[in-house]
């Protein structure tokens, strides 16, 4: 039986999967960006000139291989923005998904059906992928948890990619006890947290989860940074903050305030927007040049700015990165976390003012691209903002203690 598409999560909603029938996840289900491979169904990443010229998929992606064996039924192929190039979630051929919280509001893309499908209740959680934000802005937008994985900790395989030097799978869920347990399948271990360090096991030869516990150190140290903050400005901070205190009390973490980018916010975007805007045109400016696909406006001017890119000298940026990257890396190590807000403010309203919604868009990189940069793990928490608009408090933890982050933020963060 197809899923009920009241809010337009779905693509696709009569595609079914069923799972193992056993498992961790037995007895849920989840639904998938319409970028994942599931075999027999053909994806459309957001535009009918991409479904018309590419073929079913022959397998499922490892990832969602993964969550039908932990016993998770697969329900529908959700929305996307068009070749994951956008933060708004307003497709111009599929339409727009409707936010639950907010009929007149954008659901944030690129992953929108996603966010969608888990806050109107349609699924438990849903995969999404995120490059520049993709998972975190809409689960920000519709009032849910997301969760960014280390760049590279869960395999992109069978995934159409968009940037492959930022691309990463991340997923959705409607409490911080349903992230985790999507993660531990996904990130391929159990967790428990400890006051001693641990290492993930893996078999040396494939790389495949071993199946023990795995130990991991906890969180000792809490970094806020005020040009962070200084985004969500005086209105939307005060309801940020009121999540931040929850964390604060809810763990024993050293505070501190600590600025990370004395350069500016904006050369960090910048120097972001450049290196992912060179690799978009590298991986899929021959197909657009084949195929002179149909874009809606706003992402056929990114694509244009993409391909002036081609050919240019980015070692400017890419030495700006690596300094970004040792900096944060260096700051956080295995125990320390920032603590952000995930977007300026709430969702702005559907069919908005171009330029307003260029100036969010912005906004909303400038936070987004910190993790992107560093390829750190990132959670997003649903907080309620005025007028039970929802906005979004982020964690970001050390390279690599994805499961740390999510397992601290179950602990901390209460339902």
């Amino acid at each position: 039986m197809a899923l009920h598409n009241h809010y337009g999560a779905f693509r696709v909603p009569e595609l079914a999967v069923p799972g193992s029938g056993h498992g961790t996840l037995h007895d849920l289900s989840f639904t998938v960006k319409d970028v994942f491979a599931v075999a027999g169904h053909r994806s459309s990443a957001g535009n009918p000139d991409w479904l018309r010229s590419h073929e079913p998929a022959a397998a499922h992606a490892p990832a969602v291989s993964r969550l039908l064996q932990a016993g998770a039924a697969l329900r529908g192929a959700a929305h996307t923005d068009e070749l994951m190039y956008s933060l708004g979630g307003e497709n111009y051929h599929y339409g727009t998904p409707v936010n639950p919280h907010g009929e007149d509001r954008i659901p944030g893309g690129s992953s929108s059906g996603s966010a969608v499908a888990v806050a109107s209740g349609s699924v438990d959680f849903a995969l999404g992928t995120d490059t520049g934000g993709s998972i975190r802005v809409p689960s920000a937008y519709c009032g849910v948890y997301g969760f960014r994985p280390t760049h590279g900790a869960v395999d992109m395989e069978g995934v159409i990619p968009l940037a492959p030097g930022f691309d990463t799978v991340g997923w959705m869920a409607g409490s911080a006890e349903l992230l985790v347990k999507a993660g531990e399948v996904l990130l391929g271990q159990p967790v428990r947290v400890t006051d001693q360090p641990g290492e993930i096991q893996k078999d040396k030869q494939t790389g495949a989860q071993t199946g023990k516990q795995t130990n991991v150190h906890r969180l000792s140290r809490m970094f806020i940074p005020p040009e962070c903050w200084s985004l969500a400005g005086q209105e939307y901070g005060r309801y940020l903050k009121l999540g931040l205190n929850r964390l604060q009390t809810g763990s024993t973490l050293q505070t501190a305030e600590m600025e990370i980018a004395p350069e500016g916010l904006k050369t960090w975007m910048d120097v972001f927007r450049e290196l992912q805007g060179a690799q978009i045109w590298s991986t899929h400016g021959a197909w657009i040049e084949q195929e002179r696909p149909v874009f809606g406006p706003d992402i056929a001017a990114r694509f244009t700015w993409a391909a002036g890119l081609a050919g240019a000298d980015h070692s400017g940026a890419r030495s700006l990165q690596r300094e970004f990257t040792e900096r944060l890396r260096g700051l956080l190590g295995n125990d320390g976390c920032l603590v952000i807000p995930t977007v300026p403010g709430p969702a702005p309203l559907r069919g908005g003012d171009p330029a307003q919604l260029e100036l969010n868009r912005s906004g909303a990189m400038m936070l987004s691209c910190i993790a992107g940069l560093a390829g750190l793990p990132q959670v997003t928490l649903p907080v309620a903002g005025p007028g039970d608009l929802p906005l979004g408090l982020s964690i970001i933890g050390g390279y690599g203690q994805d499961l740390q982050l999510l397992a601290w933020v179950q602990e901390v963060w209460k339902q």
